[in-house]
């Protein structure tokens, strides 16, 4: 049986919200109590939570940067722009967020653990080297790459399903051939980031791979990105380890959005995530938590990802693209013209069965 690592605990919710903002401890909670009732702490051990040191920080992060964040944020409530607040509690949580993500990706990458996943706050795929912003202060799962390269990964890919974009891991990774960042997220959106043509700096052409989904695209719409897209893109990096941004804004009822996921969409996501690790690097993958602001997309999400990584790595039948709707099929198709233009073509989905 797989062995399982999960980060849950109260830490997470010490990061305190403004009455009324949507990055809210509850969202924390509700994970909390949906993976405990679907009988987490039976199928996976608990990973204590640790503060990323001060090195796993500095290998994304500016050092200005962080230096700000330190005199500004520990024990203090304020604002780091319109929408990223913190709170007494927040640089606590912040910095075991990012540790923790950190401990979890190199005890998976060892062997020591199988997959694991991480329900931590304040997400952080908007943070930049140097920026908070989008409720992010700390990049986790940047962090969390960057340590699993320093712990012997040749290859780490970070696939990133949340409805944002995640400018700050694209931004950290841009010209890093060895971090593949691939993102599925409602386009044009916030932050504006994400165009088909983002393909990755000068040294890292192709490792960037996005798409960008119109609003209303459903589960086939987002089950076809990863057949014809991200899996395929993963099968051609060969990666030592996968990250999953796992953001569940793209639910049908969250408030922020305006996509038409449901919880079993997510979980077609998660199988085929699962069943690539399983084929390329060992079965090794850890989903993180970054945005979603509907409690039930939230707590049901998760689930399913809790279900995928412990079941049996099967591949989902794919998706045929004539049966997407022609916005969708245009944004797959922008996206592998756009790889295929620059000599970088991504496989077929027939090669990454």
């Amino acid at each position: 049986m797989a062995k399982l690592g999960y980060v849950l605990d109260d830490i997470f919710v010490e990061h305190i919200a403004p009455s009324g903002h949507p990055e809210r401890p509850a969202r924390a909670e509700a994970i909390r109590d949906a993976l405990l009732a679907a009988g987490i702490a039976q199928r996976g051990s608990h990973i204590a939570p640790r503060p990323a040191t001060d090195e796993e920080l500095a290998r994304v992060h500016a050092a200005g940067y962080l230096d700000d964040l330190s005199r500004i944020v520990p024990g203090n409530s304020g604002w780091l722009d319109a929408d990223t607040y913190f709170s007494p509690g927040t640089w606590n949580a912040a910095r075991a967020a990012a540790g923790s993500v950190a401990e979890l990706a190199t005890s998976v990458l060892s062997g020591a653990l199988d997959e694991g996943i991480a329900v931590v706050r304040p997400p952080g795929h908007h943070a930049t080297r140097d920026h908070a912003m989008g409720f992010c202060l700390l990049n986790n799962v940047a962090v969390a790459a960057a340590a699993a390269r320093a712990a012997g990964a040749g290859k780490v890919a970070i696939v990133d399903w949340d409805v944002h974009h995640g400018n700050g891991t694209q931004d950290i990774f841009w010209d890093d051939p060895n971090v593949l960042y691939a993102s599925v997220h409602q386009f044009p959106y916030y932050p504006g980031t994400g165009a088909a043509s983002e393909i990755g700096g000068a040294h890292a052409k192709g490792a960037t791979v996005n798409v960008g989904l119109p609003a209303g695209s459903t589960d086939a719409d987002y089950a076809a990105v990863f057949d014809h897209v991200l899996v395929p893109a993963l099968v051609k990096f060969a990666p030592d380890l996968i990250l999953v941004s796992a953001g569940f804004d793209a639910f049908e009822h969250d408030p922020l959005a305006g996509m038409r996921v449901t919880r079993a969409g997510f979980g077609q996501m998660a199988k085929r995530l699962r069943a690539a690790a399983g084929a390329l690097c060992a079965g090794r993958i850890v989903a993180v938590l970054e945005g979603g602001y509907d409690l039930e997309g939230l707590a049901g999400g998760m689930t399913e990802v809790l279900s995928a990584f412990t079941a049996s790595a099967v591949m989902p039948a794919t998706v045929a693209l004539p049966q997407l709707d022609t916005l969708a099929r245009a944004a797959i198709d922008g996206t592998l013209a756009a790889h295929a233009d620059a000599g970088l073509a991504i496989p077929a989905a027939e090669s990454a069965a």
